[in-house]
């Protein structure tokens, strides 16, 4: 049997172990920071000076202090000091200053980027899958009857799109 679980570490009771509540506390703390995790900031290498019971940081890639180590992890600020989460291939982090999602993608975070196949609004498809590209008008005589099919071959892959109605 190992001491801590596989992907975040959390500390197993041991058969026979003495002070159980001292690894099951511990467990506890780091399940609080790596639950749902909310970041005050990324990048930062120098820890906040008076941090709030609960506020977590993304370490940057060079930390020092406090920090110093603890590259690209999550910082969470407990009763018992600074505990501190390794993020596992796409944990996504919620960054309070930027209003955005970060993702470690197994080497660095990755601010801002989605995947998914749909997107649904008010359970609507207003974005799906991409649709092939529309052919470039070219030559002909009849410039109105050209337009008409370019804007009716835009009209049709903004409809396949979901991005206006059909």
């Amino acid at each position: 049997m190992t001491d801590s679980t596989a992907r975040f570490g959390l500390p197993f009771i041991q058969p026979g172990q003495a002070q159980k509540e001292v690894f099951h506390n511990e467990a506890l703390a780091l399940l609080d920071a790596a639950l749902h995790p909310v970041a005050e900031t990324r990048g930062d290498n120098i820890p906040p000076p008076i941090p709030a019971i609960g506020q977590g940081w993304i370490v940057g890639t060079a930390p020092t202090g406090d920090w110093s180590g603890q590259a690209n992890r999550l910082a969470v600020w407990t009763a018992g000091g600074w505990r501190f989460v390794a993020p596992t291939e796409h944990m996504r982090v919620w960054v309070r200053d930027a209003e955005i999602y970060t993702v470690w993608d197994g080497a660095a975070w990755m601010d801002g980027e989605l995947a998914g196949s749909v997107v649904r609004i008010d359970g609507v498809a207003v974005v799906s899958a991409q649709q092939a590209a529309i052919a470039d008008i070219g030559g002909g005589s009849v410039i109105d009857a050209e337009s008409r099919a370019g804007i009716t071959a835009i009209l049709a892959v903004l409809r396949a799109h979901g991005l206006i109605a059909t």
